[in-house]
């Protein structure tokens, strides 16, 4: 599964149970970049809590959130979360494969609103370099009627993504989907 030893769902107790049991509840089973994070249980309660949140803004849609974490994947070449993504984007909310290639491709060019782009694209923009955001940057969002948790929240999910992906990559978490 990786290079650490994981708790199997079969095998977990305590908080890697409950934790184990909300995330099946919600996604039909533990995907192995969520048990990788039982090597230190108290990290996967806080990376389950991180996305529990992030899937509770209503201005931040399921399909903007899956593609702000394969295309910050893709910066990162980490496959796993790349394809897990891509295939949360078509079995979830009805993409098509060529539009997620199309994303993949250019992020300009994503099938979402022109709304959720402009925040796709910062973010993107962020995580690449983050020196290189503006106020302005900042502004447009708000003109598009982002606010501050908004933008702050779509921000935090890229770069938690990049820390996640430095983990399944560094640990070779294999594909499990």
């Amino acid at each position: 599964m990786s290079y650490l030893k994981t708790v199997a769902t079969s095998e977990a107790t305590g908080d890697v149970a409950d934790v184990y049991q909300e995330v099946t509840t919600s996604f039909g089973g533990v995907p192995g970049i969520m048990q990788v994070h039982s090597a230190v249980p108290f990290h996967l309660r806080q990376k389950w809590e991180f996305i529990k949140h992030s899937m509770q803004n209503p201005n931040l849609s399921g399909a903007l959130q899956a593609t702000i974490r394969m295309t910050v994947s893709q910066g990162t070449a980490c496959t796993y979360c790349i394809d897990m993504n891509a295939g949360m984007l078509m079995n979830m909310f009805g993409w098509t494969a060529e539009q997620v290639a199309v994303t993949q491709a250019d992020p300009a060019n994503a099938n979402l609103d022109e709304r959720e782009t402009a925040l796709l694209l910062f973010i993107l923009k962020a995580v690449k370099d983050s020196n290189s955001t503006t106020q302005a940057d900042v502004d447009a969002l708000r003109t598009l009627g982002y606010s501050d948790e908004d933008i702050y929240e779509g921000l935090a999910l890229g770069a938690w993504m990049v820390a996640g992906d430095i983990v399944s990559n560094a640990l070779h978490v294999e594909r499990d989907f």
